[in-house]
């Protein structure tokens, strides 16, 4: 019933394949642009040379998120408890020794996603045969013609929709886009002041043939104010037959080269764990400070400033422009809960225009 209605969504993450779910199954005619060669966004799960599914990306959800939950039992995406028992550790100072506690059961634990995380991007994907995708198709300007948008890419092709909705970080957007007429001077001041999640964070994995963390009686669960690890955890996978770490390192040695940071994240957690954490079988590891997340550094002065800004929750361009995303979200911003909940109230809104 809606088939001639031509909607656009620039990005393809978490939240533009949760709005493109959501609008195909209305039968709305949906296409998705998206810069880089992949599908997922700040979702980015690599498999070790084990198979190991390992994060490089979002990873970690609990039971307040409800509408992921949501969406998960939908599409069929199975969920297993984050690992947390035996000792932990928590290093303070160089010159002392770790401290170690016991994390309690709690009520409401992590989760984390069979198969890995990207499986909820596969499956989206998988339930979108309706509609058109694009990679490596990085949208430069926006124009509104009128009775019509029209959308160019950096390679010079063209598109025309009645809707356009950006699902990317509004950073991003504003360094990126060149918008015809212009939208709102406060807007474009906005823009650039937009926290956005995960930029300029790393993270990292290593893998194992064998969980010797935990048959040493240690969880997995590390977090360090002093050395390159920040944070450690057990990556073990859903069925316990393929092991591993996922952690965040000190967002200040990006610009140290990956051989450089592997090095001096194994001697940290050899000594912390032992020298069984040389055994490794890969490491690897994501600065997310790519053309794709970042528009170049941020003054941000703390965390969430400006996600889910009232300006965000607008429509542009006569109603025919639309801002998504985890950025955008005025409940759960910088999750995986927020991007569904802004495609949702997107979806929403376009549904109560036609």
């Amino acid at each position: 019933m809606h088939s001639n209605k031509r909607i656009f969504i620039i990005g393809g993450g978490l939240a533009g394949l949760t709005l493109a779910y959501t609008l195909s199954k209305s039968k709305y005619k949906v296409t998705i642009l998206e810069a880089s060669r992949r599908l997922g966004g700040r979702i980015h799960t690599k498999k070790g040379k084990l198979e190991t599914p390992l994060e490089l990306g979002a990873t970690w959800f609990s039971d307040i998120h409800q509408n992921l939950l949501a969406l998960l039992d939908e599409l069929g995406v199975v969920r297993f408890f984050q690992f947390s028992k035996g000792i932990s550790l928590f290093q303070t100072k160089s010159f002392e020794p770790a401290q170690s506690f016991y994390v309690p059961e709690s009520e409401s634990p992590s989760y984390r996603i069979a198969g890995g995380t990207q499986k909820i991007i596969e499956i989206l994907s998988k339930n979108l045969a309706d509609v058109e995708i694009h990679l490596n198709a990085s949208v430069s300007q926006v124009k509104d013609l009128g009775s019509e948008m029209l959308i160019e890419t950096s390679d010079g092709k063209r598109w025309s929709a009645e809707t356009v909705v950006l699902c990317m970080p509004p950073h991003l957007v504003g360094v990126k886009i060149l918008f015809s007429p212009d939208l709102p001077k406060d807007f474009y001041h906005l823009l650039p002041t937009v926290h956005t999640w995960m930029a300029g964070s790393v993270k990292f994995v290593l893998e194992y043939e064998r969980p010797f963390w935990r048959e040493n009686g240690y969880s997995g669960m590390l977090y360090s104010h002093v050395g390159i690890v920040t944070e450690l955890n057990d990556h073990t996978n859903v069925e316990e037959s393929k092991f591993g770490f996922t952690g965040f390192l000190n967002s200040g040695i990006s610009s140290y080269s990956q051989e450089v940071r592997k090095e001096l994240v194994l001697k940290q957690l050899a000594s912390l764990l032992g020298n069984q954490i040389l055994n490794f079988i890969s490491y690897d590891d994501k600065v997310w400070t790519d053309e794709y997340i970042s528009g170049g550094p941020q003054k941000i002065q703390r965390p969430h400033q400006h996600n889910g800004h009232p300006l965000l929750q607008e429509s542009y361009m006569n109603g025919k422009l639309y801002f998504s995303g985890t950025e955008t979200a005025i409940q759960f911003s910088g999750y995986m809960e927020g991007a569904i909940i802004s495609a949702n109230n997107v979806a929403e809104k376009i549904k109560s225009c036609f």
